[in-house]
């Protein structure tokens, strides 16, 4: 190894030559064990009478490697909690549709299931400094063993993201105030047994007081289209006796070589058949059809599987007038039954006029019928209407569901 002789009490940067004062205590060396002077990597002083040697180095290079990517730091190993296993009676009650209610006021979650309500927590929300939004969510990711990502790798487990923005459900700890910078904290007993009942999609809204889901009819409320009635029944009965149909047998096998010969002249000349309006696609993603009417925009939106379907324009009475915010949920769809429920969300301001009935905002809203046959060709258990006085905000977006801020 090629050597380069420094004076001693010099360092030598090759950029410059520095001096440097060597008093009494504050000589700093280091020994490499039996390392002779020529290949001694030392910064600093040997304690002998011999100068210092640095080997020599290529300064046409730089010293750093600019181009190298930083080190991304990671949490360290944190054992995270058991894995959940869930009751059967838990379960068992966590049948049909979910919707799960945060109040603020109350500090509370209850999970309401096929409408009614199964389970309650106790939670903590945002401060003062970091509000909790209101609002209506659903989950549209799941992470069983989340660390924060802004909050000193932080174990927020059993995580169910509600925004993409950052907020969520998951475990933490629990006082009984507000506590968190805006996320739900649940307990972990409660929110490991959530974990296994919960499904992408399952709805979730946050309010100030307190609201309940109850059952809705309305005539406005999307339901399947009516069969057609069999064209057999137009016949007359006299008709379909054995004597009648031997009777017309040969006039018939006449009347279908005739119609034969017709058709094979056309088909090649007929149009193609297009498939009725009011048939769903077949490349729509699996879930149930979420609709959203905007008074603001003057608008009714559809998706489906976190995909947006398609818009329409809609007719609002009164349009100055407020209709609230309520969410209709598709309990159950048997033939041309509906069962459909309601939650009407308070106002988040404590001073504001009482929200209008469901009812009431159902009444004002107008759907073109073109429309409203393409929805109900869709409709299944766990398909919602959501009606706000709310424009489509900036949280909904590619892999969301429809997400309403009303504070």
């Amino acid at each position: 190894m090629t050597a380069y002789l420094a004076p001693k009490g010099l360092i030598d940067l090759r950029n410059g030559i520095f001096g440097a004062a060597v008093t009494a205590g504050l000589g700093f060396g280091m020994v490499a064990g039996s390392a002779t002077p020529a290949d001694a990597f030392l910064f600093g002083w040997q304690r002998d009478s011999r100068p210092t040697y640095y080997p020599q180095q290529d300064y046409s290079r730089p010293m750093f490697d600019l181009d190298r990517p930083a080190r991304v730091s990671r949490p360290k190993h944190r054992p995270g909690p058991r894995e959940p296993k869930v009751s059967p009676e838990f379960r068992a009650k966590a049948q049909g549709p979910l919707t799960l209610i945060v109040s603020l006021d109350k500090q509370e979650l209850v999970l309401w299931a096929n409408g009614e309500a199964v389970a309650r927590s106790r939670v903590s929300t945002g401060t003062r400094a970091n509000p909790t939004p209101t609002g209506v969510f659903s989950v549209i990711e799941k992470d069983r063993w989340h660390w924060s990502n802004l909050y000193d790798s932080a174990p927020m487990h059993f995580m169910h993201r509600i925004t993409w923005s950052g907020l969520a459900l998951h475990q933490g700890i629990v006082p009984n105030y507000p506590a968190s910078h805006g996320c739900i904290r649940l307990p972990e007993a409660f929110v490991s047994q959530l974990w296994g009942v919960t499904r992408l999609g399952a709805r979730v809204i946050i309010v100030r007081g307190e609201a309940t889901p109850v059952e809705i009819s309305h005539p406005r409320l999307f339901a399947p289209a009516k069969p057609a009635a069999p064209l057999i029944s137009r016949l007359d009965p006299a008709l379909l006796s054995p004597d009648s149909l031997r009777t017309l047998d040969t006039p018939l096998k006449m009347a279908q070589l005739t119609g034969l010969q017709t058709i094979a002249m056309t088909a090649t000349d007929a149009p193609a058949t297009e498939a009725p309006a009011t048939a769903a696609p077949s490349n729509l993603k699996p879930g149930p059809v979420s609709v959203f009417v905007s008074r603001k925009d003057g608008k009714l939106y559809v998706r489906k599987g976190f995909t947006p379907v398609f818009d329409a324009p809609v007719t609002i009475d009164r349009p100055a007038e407020p209709l609230g915010t309520h969410v209709f949920t598709a309990l159950a769809v048997d033939g041309e039954q509906v069962r459909w429920n309601v939650v009407s969300m308070p106002s988040s301001s404590r001073s504001a006029e009482p929200v209008p009935p469901a009812g009431a905002a159902l009444d004002r809203i107008a759907i073109p019928q073109d429309a409203r046959e393409r929805i109900a060709a869709l409709l299944s258990a766990g398909a919602s209407l959501i009606v706000s006085d709310q424009g489509l905000g900036p949280e909904t977006g590619k892999g969301t569901d429809f997400i309403v801020l009303t504070r």
